[in-house]
């Protein structure tokens, strides 16, 4: 299950963390983020001590999203060490978010 993390969390748990880093920015009304869920759940649980798999709620965290210039939702971001390597928009295809991974 990939957990949901605030603006105040970000730093520590994303851009501070060891290893890659999926963050799913998404909104509660967003049709397309409640497809894309048991997705992500599955990438979490396959990526287990491998990478860390967040969703960040642009509603309720609008700063970090800003930042990063997230205009449509769902946008998927992988971090390592601090920076983007990897994002895509849109729903995506379990092969696809393992591959960006890495």
């Amino acid at each position: 299950m990939s957990e949901v993390v605030s603006s105040s969390e970000f730093q520590s748990k994303v851009l501070d963390a060891q290893g890659p880093v999926l963050v799913d920015f998404f909104a509660t009304w967003c049709g397309p983020c409640k497809m894309l869920a048991p997705t992500l759940d599955e990438v979490a649980t396959e990526t287990a001590g491998k990478a860390a798999v967040y969703k960040l709620d642009i509603d309720q965290s609008p700063d970090i999203a800003q930042r990063y210039g997230v205009m449509s939702v769902p946008t998927l971001m992988v971090f390592e060490n601090g920076q983007v390597k990897n994002q895509a928009v849109g729903v995506q295809p379990k092969q696809n978010i393992l591959s960006m991974i890495g």
